[in-house]
Formats: C-alpha cells, sequence, structure tokens
C-alpha cells in the first residue's frame, strides 16, 4: 500500500508542476485530488503498518 501511495505522490507532484506554473489549467484540480488521496493513503499505511501485538 505504501507504494501505490509513493506512486500517487509522484503523479501529483508532475500534476502540480504543470498546473502552478500555468501549463495546464486542469491539472490544479488533478493536483490537489492526487494530493489528499497520497495523505489518505500514506495514514492508512501508517495506521495498519504500526500494528503490533503486544502480549
Amino acid at each position: 500500500m505504501l507504494y501505490w501511495a509513493a506512486i500517487f505522490f509522484v503523479i501529483a507532484l508532475i500534476a502540480g508542476v504543470f498546473g502552478f506554473f500555468g501549463i495546464a489549467s486542469t491539472a490544479v484540480g488533478v493536483a490537489k485530488i492526487l494530493f489528499f488521496v497520497f495523505l489518505v493513503l500514506a495514514v492508512i499505511s501508517l495506521v495498519t503498518g504500526r500494528r503490533t501485538l503486544v502480549h
């Protein structure tokens, strides 16, 4: 799951570069969506990855 979060993060960065420098105006919306998808996946990965059995 962390692998997919990293991929979404890279895609969001690329879309952000295109959108924030005015190359593609619709990329700003895509970058925002992908950024929040990355955040959700990163939080899920951190929560599920830290679960351990405590005896």
